[in-house]
């Protein structure tokens, strides 16, 4: 082979060989600058639907606090009532204090309460089942202060009210003598224009907030009157029972 030719055979394959290092240079830094590209641009999604799953873990949490946190009111609730089916951590003192109610604690129908943390959300109601069985016979009761107080007790077990005959008795004769219309227009309660009425004397504004659904809403009538009051003791002292004096 000619000189000239070996050597320009020999600087041909240094030529190609420091091309193929070249571009093998090139094809590594092109992957590695790539392979960031790549990478840099993953990142944002993940941390972007991670970001995502947070505020949506977040704004569940929250509306799920809202939806326990509150109760509208329906006829025939009252206080006691209300924290005993929410199981309300310090029972109705604590739903009066976080909605600044004071004595005598009157709800409207509609009117919508602010439970104290720890509250139970309160199972949704089902309709009843349909039956055909024939409608129970309606106990009938005399019309006399042993028929008033028989016709409550027998309210009050279907509402969970405690008390006896005799504890109903004593409490109503020395109230009103067994007077349904008896009214005290003496004392403190008369004198803030809230006057003591009925069989057991009960204020119009303890009445409306005891009031047992059922009975009439006439602070007068023996039943509605003895039932209310029989309620208001219950949560007061436990039992009409444990009444014998002023209440």
């Amino acid at each position: 082979m000619p000189r000239h030719a070996a050597k320009r055979l020999s600087r041909t394959r240094r030529f190609s060989a420091g091309g193929a290092v070249t571009v093998g240079t090139f094809a590594l830094a092109c992957t590695a600058l790539f392979g960031t590209a790549v990478a840099a641009q993953a990142a944002p999604a993940t941390k972007t639907t991670k970001a995502a799953q947070a505020t949506k873990a977040i704004k569940s949490a929250l509306a799920a606090k809202v939806t326990a946190a509150t109760y509208t009111v329906r006829p025939g609730d009252h206080l006691a009532s209300i924290a005993r089916a929410h199981k309300v951590p310090g029972g109705w003192p604590a739903i009066a204090t976080a909605n600044h109610l004071f004595s005598p604690y009157v709800l409207q129908p509609g009117q919508v309460l602010t439970l104290p943390t720890g509250s139970a959300t309160a199972p949704a109601k089902t309709a009843p089942a349909k039956t055909t069985a024939t409608p129970a016979t309606v106990q009938s009761y005399a019309n006399n202060l042993d028929g008033w107080i028989k016709h409550s007790l027998a309210v009050m077990k279907q509402n969970g009210i405690p008390g006896s005959y005799n504890g109903i008795y004593r409490n109503v004769i020395r109230e009103s003598s067994g007077n349904p219309m008896a009214i005290n227009l003496w004392d403190s309660n008369a004198a803030a224009g809230i006057p003591s009425k009925g069989l057991l004397q009960v204020i119009q504004p303890t009445f409306n907030a005891y009031h047992v659904a059922g009975t009439s809403w006439n602070i007068y009538d023996p039943v509605a009157n003895i039932t209310a009051a029989c309620n208001y003791a219950y949560h007061r002292y436990g039992s009409i029972d444990n009444v014998n004096g002023p209440y």
